[in-house]
């Protein structure tokens, strides 16, 4: 694939899925926090280095055999959030 430019910041990651996970699963999911969320649902929130790193946290979802509801990037570590949670501009 071409147009890559060099390494892609990090980016802080949310990750529900159905169900409560045990916060033992924590180390397993690469150190991101659980949180068991009052809608009977786990957030998997932290960092994520790149889409690989995403891609091998979404197929232990899947081999966990838990639903996945939601996966949401909060903000990348450089701070540039805006851009990336207000879309494309208008033209």
């Amino acid at each position: 694939m071409t147009g890559s430019t060099g390494p892609q910041p990090s980016a802080r990651y949310r990750l529900r899925v159905a169900g409560h996970l045990d916060p033992h699963w924590s180390a397993w999911f690469d150190g991101l926090v659980l949180t068991q969320d009052d809608d009977g649902s786990t957030s998997l929130t932290g960092p994520v280095a790149d889409q690989a790193q995403l891609h091998g946290l979404l197929t232990k979802i899947r081999d966990l055999g838990v639903t996945l509801i939601a996966v949401t990037a909060i903000d990348p570590v450089d701070g540039s959030a805006a851009r990336h949670r207000h879309g494309r501009p208008g033209r």
